[in-house]
C-alpha cells in the first residue's frame, strides 16, 4: 500500500453528492485506479459529478469572466474540499455526433493533413488544401454539396392520384385537409380543389408539384405580403427533409425519401478536377476509403522529401488507432455509423499521441462494447496513457479491466439509498479475498449450463450487407442465442439480416432511445402518475389537477421546480432549494390532503420495492412496479429523474415494459452495458424466465459469463471491418474452445484456464 501511495494522492473529504454517505477518499496519482459496485450504488456521483466536476470547474475559473460565459457550465459539487487535483480529462459514453459531413477522417484531424500532403505533392497541382475539401465550396461536388449522396422524393407516396386535394391527395403527414399547409395548395386559386390529380394537366402537375418559389399574381385576401408559392416536393425537402423539423417526422420522411448515390461525383463528395490529382495512382477519395492500415502502407511508401514532416504525422495519428484495434475503419466512415465501443477507442486514441503529462484521464467504462480480444487492446493503451506520467480513474465492471487496476475502489454496499459508502480500497488480490459483492462474484467460476433443445430453426441465406461475406447460418428458435465477436466483425449487420427473415412482431431494444427528458421520473415513465393523482382526488373529493406540480397543485413560489434559480451574470446561477415547499413542488393546500396517512410527495418519494406494498390493493399500479422489481430497480424511487439514471438502469427499465409478452422474438444489444456482475446475474435470470415463457432471445453481446451461460452461440470474425464478416462458430457456446478460429472461444478457454 506504501508503495501504491508512494508519489502522493487525490483526497477527497465529506463528498455528499446526490446518494453519497460522507465520502472521505484517498485515490493514488501516477496509477491505474478502477471504481466498481452495483448500477446505481454512487460511482458516478462520485467520480464525474465530484471529482471531475470539480477539475473542470476550477479550470475553467482561471479565465477571465468575459471566456468563461462561453465554457460549459459545471454545478458546484457537494463536497467539503479535494486537495492535489490534477486537471481533469473525461473520455465519456457519449456519441461523436450525428453531423453528416463529419468522418473518421475530419474528426481525428487526419483528413486536414491528408489534404495537405496532396496539395503539396499531387499532381497535377490544382490548388491548394482547401480545394480538397469536400465542406468547402473549392473543392465540394455541387450536385451534392459535399454529401456524396441527394435525397430524392418518391412523388407517388407523397400523394394520391386517385383522390382531389379535398379529399385528401397529399397524405405527407403536417398536409391533410384543413391544415394550413393544404390550405396553401387547395385554397390559393391555382388548382381546382374536387378535381382528381390524375386529371391534372402536365402544366397543373408540375405546378403542384415542382414550381419553384414564387410571388402569386392573384393571391387570395389571407395571403402573407411576403409569402411565396412553392410546389410540394421543393417545399417538404426544404421546410421538413432538411430542417430541423425533420425529427419530428422520422418516420413519414422514411418512408417518401429515397437516398442514391450523387450521380456526378459517385459517392467521392469532390469536385471532378480534385479527383484528378494523384499520388501514387491514387487520389484523395480513394485513399480516404482505404482501411488504416492499407493507408499506412501507402504512405510509406512515398518517397518525396517534401512531403516527409507530413506523413510522419500522419503515420502517427494512424498508428495509434491501429494500436487500439481500430484499423479495420476507413477515413471516410461517417462518424454517426460508429458504435460507442469505437467512438471510445477513437477519444482514447487521440490522447495517445499527446506530449501532456500530469493530467487525471477519467474513463466512463471504456470496455462497453469490446470483445474480450479488444480490451486487451484498451489495457495497453491506458498502461501507454498511465506510463507518459498521468493518473488514470476508471468507472468499470468488467474483470478484465479491474484485473488490470494497480488500486481498487468499490461503492456500495447496495444502490441508490442504500449505497453511497466506500465498501473496499485495495489491490486486485485483496479484492478477490474480500467479503464485497465484487469480490464475491470474482471468486464464482465461469460455467456452462446443461443447453436447451430449439423450438425450431430460422435460416439467413447468403447475407452480404456491409462486410458480411456471403454468410449461412441457422438460428435456433424458443432457445436464448448470444452472437458474439469483436467490435466491428458483423453483429449487428447480421442481427438486420435476421429480423428480415422474421414475419411476426418482435421486441427490438437495439436502437430504441429511452424516451426521457428532464421531467421523466419511473411514475411518468411507467403511466402510474395518473392512476395515483386519481386516486388522491377521489379519496379527498378534490380535483386531480390539485396534484399536479405542473398544474393547480404547484407550489407558488417555484412554480412547481422545487427550487429557485438566481441568474448571476457572468457566473454560473445559484440553485437554491425552494424555502416555501421545501422542494417538495406542492402547494400547501396540496400536502394536507392524504392517502393512506401519506401526503402525495411522501408518496413519491417512496422506493418502488415500498410502493408496491403501499399500493398492494391497486393492481393496476401495483403490476407495472411488479415489473420493476423483476428486474432489480426496487430501489429507485417514484419521483427520482431518469436524467440521473446510468446506462444500465436504463436499459432495464426500458426491459421492464416488454416483459409481458409471449411466443415473440427479443433483441437486446449488450443489455450487461454499466451492470456490475451481481446485476448481470439477476438479468440472466429475467432472460431464462423469458425463454421458458417460450419467447426466443437474441443477445449481441461481449460478456464471458452471459455466453457461457447461452443455448447457442454465433461468433463472427476473426476481426474487424473487411477482415471480419464470417462465421467463425456456430454452436454450444462449450464447443467453441475447440475451434481455434473462434476469439470468443479462446477468451473462454484462457479464462476457464485461469480458473484451474
Amino acid at each position: 500500500m506504501d508503495k501504491i501511495f508512494s508519489q502522493g494522492f487525490i483526497a477527497i473529504k465529506d463528498a455528499t453528492q446526490n446518494n453519497l454517505q460522507h465520502v472521505d477518499l484517498k485515490i493514488p496519482k501516477y496509477q491505474t485506479t478502477v471504481f466498481t459496485g452495483l448500477s446505481g450504488a454512487g460511482k458516478s456521483s462520485l467520480v464525474f459529478d465530484t471529482l471531475a466536476a470539480t477539475s473542470r470547474r476550477e479550470l475553467n475559473e482561471t479565465f477571465p469572466s468575459f471566456t468563461q460565459q462561453y465554457l460549459p457550465k459545471f454545478g458546484q459539487p457537494h463536497v467539503e474540499k479535494i486537495e492535489h487535483l490534477p486537471v481533469a480529462i473525461v473520455v465519456e459514453q457519449k456519441p461523436i455526433g450525428k453531423n453528416a459531413r463529419s468522418t473518421l477522417a475530419t474528426y481525428t484531424g487526419i483528413y486536414s493533413l491528408l489534404r495537405l500532403l496532396f496539395s503539396r505533392i499531387g499532381q497535377p497541382w490544382i490548388g491548394y488544401s482547401d480545394s480538397f475539401s469536400f465542406n468547402l465550396p473549392q473543392g465540394m461536388c455541387p450536385k451534392c454539396q459535399g454529401l456524396g449522396y441527394v435525397d430524392q422524393l418518391a412523388e407517388d407516396r407523397l400523394i394520391d392520384r386517385k383522390k382531389s386535394l379535398n379529399e385528401g391527395a397529399i397524405t405527407f403527414v403536417s398536409f391533410g385537409p384543413g391544415t394550413w399547409r393544404w390550405k396553401r395548395y387547395a385554397k390559393t386559386g391555382l388548382f381546382d380543389p374536387d378535381k382528381k390529380i390524375q386529371d391534372y394537366s402536365p402544366r397543373e402537375y408540375e405546378l403542384l408539384m415542382h414550381a419553384p418559389q414564387q410571388k402569386l399574381k392573384n393571391p387570395p385576401q389571407w395571403w402573407g405580403k411576403t409569402q411565396l408559392y412553392e410546389g410540394l416536393v421543393p417545399r417538404i425537402m426544404r421546410s421538413i427533409v432538411h430542417s430541423a423539423e425533420g425529427k419530428h417526422h422520422q418516420a413519414a420522411i422514411q418512408a417518401v425519401v429515397q437516398r442514391k448515390l450523387c450521380p456526378l461525383c459517385h459517392g467521392t463528395k469532390l469536385q471532378a478536377k480534385v479527383l484528378t490529382n494523384k499520388i501514387n495512382g491514387l487520389n484523395i477519395a480513394q485513399v480516404s476509403s482505404l482501411d488504416l492500415i492499407k493507408i499506412a502502407e501507402f504512405l510509406k511508401k512515398i518517397t518525396n522529401p517534401l512531403a516527409a514532416s507530413v506523413i510522419r504525422e500522419l503515420l502517427t495519428k494512424i498508428q495509434a488507432l491501429i494500436d487500439i484495434g481500430l484499423g479495420y475503419l476507413s477515413l471516410d466512415r461517417s462518424t454517426d455509423t460508429l458504435s460507442g465501443g469505437e467512438t471510445q477507442r477513437i477519444k482514447i486514441a487521440k490522447y495517445l499521441t499527446s506530449s501532456l503529462s500530469d493530467l487525471v484521464y477519467i474513463l466512463d467504462e471504456p470496455s462497453v462494447g469490446l470483445h474480450p480480444h479488444d480490451i486487451q487492446l484498451i489495457k495497453k493503451a491506458l498502461i501507454r496513457l498511465k506510463n507518459q506520467g498521468n493518473t488514470i480513474i476508471l468507472v468499470d465492471h468488467n474483470p478484465a479491466i479491474i484485473s488490470m487496476a494497480d488500486w481498487i475502489i468499490e461503492i456500495g454496499p447496495q444502490a441508490g439509498k442504500s449505497g453511497g459508502q466506500v465498501t473496499f480500497a485495495g489491490t486486485y488480490q485483496q479484492l478477490l479475498q474480500s467479503a464485497t459483492i465484487t469480490g464475491q462474484m470474482l471468486r464464482q467460476p465461469l460455467q456452462f449450463k446443461q443447453v436447451r433443445q430449439p423450438v425450431g430453426w430460422l435460416a439467413v441465406k447468403k447475407a452480404q450487407q456491409h462486410n458480411l461475406k456471403n454468410v449461412n447460418v441457422k438460428l435456433p428458435t424458443g432457445v436464448l442465442t448470444v452472437i458474439s465477436g469483436p467490435a466491428g466483425s458483423g453483429k449487428s449487420t447480421l442481427v438486420t439480416a435476421i429480423k428480415q427473415q422474421i414475419t411476426a412482431d418482435y421486441v427490438d431494444l437495439t436502437q430504441e432511445t429511452a424516451g426521457i427528458n428532464i421531467r421523466s421520473t419511473p411514475a411518468t415513465y411507467l403511466q402510474i402518475l395518473d392512476p395515483i393523482r386519481k386516486l388522491f382526488a377521489k379519496t379527498n373529493q378534490a380535483s386531480t389537477q390539485l396534484f399536479s406540480y405542473n398544474g393547480r397543485g404547484a407550489c407558488p413560489r417555484c412554480k412547481g421546480k422545487g427550487v429557485t434559480i438566481t441568474n448571476m451574470a457572468f457566473m454560473d446561477p445559484v440553485v437554491q432549494t425552494c424555502e416555501l415547499c421545501q422542494g417538495k413542488r406542492y402547494c400547501q393546500e396540496t400536502l394536507t390532503y392524504h392517502y393512506h396517512e401519506k401526503d402525495i410527495d411522501q408518496v413519491l418519494s417512496l422506493p418502488v420495492k415500498s410502493a408496491l406494498e403501499f399500493f398492494s390493493d391497486q393492481p393496476k399500479i401495483s403490476q407495472k412496479l411488479q415489473l420493476l422489481m423483476q428486474v432489480g430497480l426496487g430501489y429507485l424511487t417514484l419521483n427520482q429523474s431518469m436524467t440521473t439514471l446510468s446506462g444500465g438502469e436504463l436499459q432495464r427499465i426500458r426491459l421492464a415494459l416488454e416483459l409481458n409478452h409471449q411466443g415473440e422474438f427479443y433483441f437486446l444489444d449488450e443489455p450487461t452495458t454499466g451492470l456490475h456482475l451481481a446485476d448481470t446475474d439477476q438479468l440472466l435470470k429475467l432472460f431464462n424466465q423469458l425463454v421458458d415463457q417460450g419467447n426466443t432471445l437474441i443477445l449481441i453481446e461481449h460478456n464471458l459469463r452471459v455466453i457461457a451461460q447461452a443455448d447457442y452461440l454465433i461468433d463472427l470474425g476473426p476481426d474487424a471491418g473487411q477482415y471480419g464478416g464470417q462465421i467463425c462458430f456456430a454452436g454450444i457456446p462449450a464447443a467453441s474452445l475447440k475451434q481455434p478460429q473462434s476469439r470468443t472461444g479462446m477468451a473462454l478457454k484462457q479464462v476457464l484456464a485461469a480458473q484451474s
